[in-house]
């Protein structure tokens, strides 16, 4: 059935122009917004927990922003099936890849970190043109087998290379080469064991660790990444240099670092984050309680 809906609809659909997917995206946004109402409840709860003195009439506002650029983001993603490398560098380009040439220089891998904000799958076939570096990205298998073949051969066919969440370990571990690894690290948490906590967008939030971890372990540096969307289907991507010695960091700066920049980019303007995703649907045990507790007594 995956194959039938792929072949039938989805590889038809990716083979229009973007000005046609456009209009589709404008009917997305009256079906999934206005009459399904998809996940409506999910991002009134976020935008209003994170935004707590704006009006009803201004977060009815930004979620209808934020549903208009969901809707776009999804054709792209569909157009991204058949793009070309033309139509993706006239689309995305990156404006200072130059800040990364010192690394390139000393043959330091480094670690990328972002969240889910603008076109991230633009950025997947767009950013690898752009480095010196061998882009890496870590994924989340998805449970349909045929999809997730489809969507890594998509990712990937520019020269992104992917890596399993249960290899990332693995990776670390053995990898020589010259690599630039992504992290999405706004996702819940929510079977990680080892997370910290902060806040974020005015809410207690459990951060994935595994970007402090593994720089601190390979002193890799550490680079956020933000995505501006300049006009519809058309993006930059900017590097900003967080820190170039992690192990010489102490616990939890680099982590409170790049939730600090994405919160900053977010705020900048909130309708580019996927609001949709249940950000906060991890809670602080009592256990977790209990030893920030008792470290704070020490």
């Amino acid at each position: 059935m995956a194959a039938v809906f792929y072949y039938l609809i989805i590889k038809p659909l990716s083979l229009l122009p973007l000005w046609a997917l456009y209009l589709l995206s404008d009917l997305f946004y009256l079906v999934a917004y206005k009459i399904a109402r998809y996940r409506v409840t999910v991002v009134s709860t976020n935008l209003k927990n994170s935004f707590p003195n704006l009006s009803e009439k201004e977060l009815v506002k930004m979620r209808q922003q934020f549903y208009r650029h969901f809707c776009d983001v999804i054709v792209e993603s569909i157009k991204i099936f058949s793009i070309t490398q033309e139509e993706v560098s006239a689309r995305f380009i990156v404006t200072n890849p130059e800040i990364l040439q010192p690394f390139v220089d000393k043959e330091q891998s480094i670690l990328i970190v972002g969240g889910h904000y603008n076109n991230w799958e633009m950025m997947a076939v767009g950013l690898d043109a752009h480095l010196e570096h061998q882009s890496v990205a870590i994924y989340h298998a998805l449970k349909n087998k045929f999809f997730d073949k489809k969507i890594l051969a998509s990712r990937s066919k520019f020269g992104l290379k992917l890596i399993s969440r249960p290899d990332v370990k693995a990776f670390f571990a053995n990898n020589t080469a010259l690599t630039a690894t992504i992290f999405g690290a706004d996702q819940s948490p929510s079977i990680a064991k080892k997370v910290y906590w902060t806040h974020f967008l005015n809410q207690e939030t459990a951060v994935m660790f595994g970007v402090e971890k593994f720089a601190k372990e390979k002193n890799s540096p550490v680079v956020f990444v933000g995505i501006r969307k300049v006009k519809r289907g058309y993006y930059e991507l900017y590097f900003e240099v967080l820190f170039t010695e992690p192990a010489l960091c102490a616990y939890g700066e680099i982590t409170e670092t790049h939730v600090r920049r994405l919160e900053q980019q977010i705020l900048e303007a909130p309708q580019y984050w996927l609001w949709t995703h249940k950000r906060w649907k991890r809670k602080k045990t009592e256990e977790e309680r209990l030893e920030e507790q008792t470290s704070e007594k020490q």
